[in-house]
């Protein structure tokens, strides 16, 4: 799931657009023949795909485009002039992809306006192919697109979305960094056997009313195992807003279906940084005590809002091995993955800025019934890796012929959609158990959770550390040497205990709230330890 690599195996091909079609001779136009558009013609488009074998698309790029590397393909830009509706004094622009190095499948791009489709043909003069050595006239004069960018007219420099790559999509907030991406489906995202990675094929974009604060989005999504149509409402701003349609025919059984999907990268942080003497897999991992940096991550947790209201936070990490965790609900009100930590000396990166990275919120726009959100963590040894994944799966497993909809809405920014009014976790660590100054006769590990915010700053420094108790939950193991104490610094308590594990290297389930007697004071903490191999103290 690198960042480069993945796209590499998920792009499925080369797709020619159709034959006789004239390149776009204006700035701005499709060039297609008008089609009649609306989505039940699409829907149907779906179903009849859905009905019919999967075809993969070929992967095979134009020989000056396959020897195109990494640099040569950046070189490549788009001319601003040439973007679909410049100059025509609208709310938003879309500029395209170019085809080439992991995008190797083209996507068809159509224009909609006043109920008629027009196909969106390549044209070289489109793009700026700067130092990459690509000379147009060895080009195919029907090569297609890689994807597109939506920009605004209020800032028509900076792209505030964009689709590339399978299903893969971006967007972004007020702090205009780009981070964690969503997908349109996962399809056995965790499972001991190759992933599915269905792909978007074909994009409709509605031209926009004057006035408009909203671009429309229509895609076409085709995999093995389903065929299916999205809408995209995309409404920029301090938070950029999707509200997203899908409806979906499955083709053939699927095991995992991932609704919602959200894909981020957590190398290490403050709960995760160093290496465990005597972890096996340290010797590969020795990066996690050498890199200069504090913390390297797109997002530091996964949020859970439940149908019941209970709020979890779930402090990410990076596993040796794949992992993955669930967390079971009925009709979720949302859930996403966050980077609450938004101070710049916690990152000292001054060139990717983690600290702005977006946090991505969903919510159901409708019942989603029974399932669970799902949390999978790979190994990564590299943040170029995005190692991330949750989404929603549903309890009962699609079957072939199935029709499904979803709908939800997106929101990107440097805040959650939704937050919890009790207090909220701001920092998790771990490390070495036992007292200090003290012989260690057995090996345990500490965890250390601050808390802030809620009625914790009412409750007082004075009193707090009699009034408010930590709960703990383990699935395994002993727990000893709790505590709950005010930390002024923060204006909260921080919740401190050892977990003594048993003999088993299977990973514990870790709960922790803050009570005052019965009232509930804090969102709930959960976590997933795996006990190093080697417990020597």
């Amino acid at each position: 799931m690198h960042r480069r690599d993945l796209l590499k195996q998920l792009a499925a091909g080369l797709l020619a657009l159709a034959p006789g079609l004239s390149r776009s001779a204006t700035p701005g136009t499709a060039a297609g023949a008008p089609e009649p558009f609306d989505e039940a013609r699409l829907l149907a488009r779906a179903r009849t795909l859905a009905a019919r074998p999967y075809r993969p698309r070929s992967t095979q790029l134009p020989a000056p485009l396959a020897a195109l590397n990494w640099d040569g393909y950046q070189s490549i830009g788009y001319r601003p002039d040439h973007a679909l509706w410049a100059g025509q004094h609208l709310p938003f622009e879309a500029r395209f992809f170019h085809l080439g190095l992991f995008f190797k499948s083209a996507v068809q791009m159509h224009e909609v306006v006043d109920g008629q489709a027009r196909l969106i043909a390549y044209d070289p003069a489109m793009f700026d192919y700067g130092r990459s050595g690509l000379a147009r006239q060895a080009l195919p004069a029907d090569l297609g697109f890689a994807g597109f960018r939506l920009t605004t007219k209020a800032d028509p420099t900076r792209d505030v979305a964009a689709f590339l790559g399978a299903s893969y999509f971006r967007a972004v907030g007020g702090q205009w960094q780009y981070g964690m991406s969503a997908r349109g489906l996962a399809i056995d995202t965790g499972l001991p056997r190759a992933e599915e990675f269905p792909d978007f094929t074909e994009f409709w974009l509605v031209r926009p009313a004057a006035d408009a604060d909203t671009a429309r989005v229509y895609a076409l999504l085709d995999s093995p195992s389903v065929a299916g149509i999205y809408r995209f409402d995309i409404r920029p701003g301090d938070a950029l807003v999707m509200d997203v349609a899908a409806t979906l025919y499955v083709r053939k059984p699927i095991e995992r279906l991932g609704i919602a999907p959200l894909t981020s990268m957590f190398l290490y942080g403050e709960n995760d940084r160093t290496d465990r003497a005597g972890d096996r897999h340290s010797a590969a991992r020795r990066w996690r005590a050498s890199d200069w940096r504090p913390e390297i991550h797109d997002s530091d947790g996964l949020a859970i809002w439940r149908g019941s209201g209970e709020w979890i936070w779930r402090p990410l990490a990076n596993p040796p091995v794949l992992r993955s965790q669930r967390f079971a609900d009925d009709s979720p009100r949302g859930f996403g993955l966050l980077q609450r930590d938004r101070n710049s000396d916690h990152y000292q990166d001054d060139g990717v800025f983690y600290e702005k990275r977006p946090s991505v919120w969903v919510e159901p726009t409708h019942d989603w019934g029974e399932g669970a959100v799902e949390l999978v963590e790979l190994s990564a040894n590299d943040e170029t890796f995005d190692n991330i994944v949750a989404f929603w799966r549903p309890a009962v497993a699609p079957h072939a012929g199935q029709e499904l909809a979803f709908g939800y809405r997106l929101t990107w920014g440097a805040q959650p959609a939704a937050a919890s009014p009790l207090a909220r976790v701001v920092a998790t660590r771990t490390g070495i158990g036992g007292v200090v100054g003290q012989p260690r006769k057995y090996f345990s590990w500490r965890f250390v959770v601050d808390f802030a915010g809620g009625e914790l700053s009412r409750l007082g420094r004075s009193t707090a550390g009699s009034t408010v108790e930590p709960v703990i939950r383990a699935s395994r193991g002993r727990v000893e040497i709790a505590s709950a104490r005010p930390l002024a610094s923060i204006d909260g308590v921080r919740a401190m205990f050892d977990v003594v594990p048993d003999a088993s290297n299977a990973p514990i389930e870790l709960l922790l709230t803050l009570q005052s007697g019965e009232r509930l004071l804090s969102e709930t903490w959960a976590y997933q330890w795996t006990p190093p191999v080697d417990r020597g103290v």
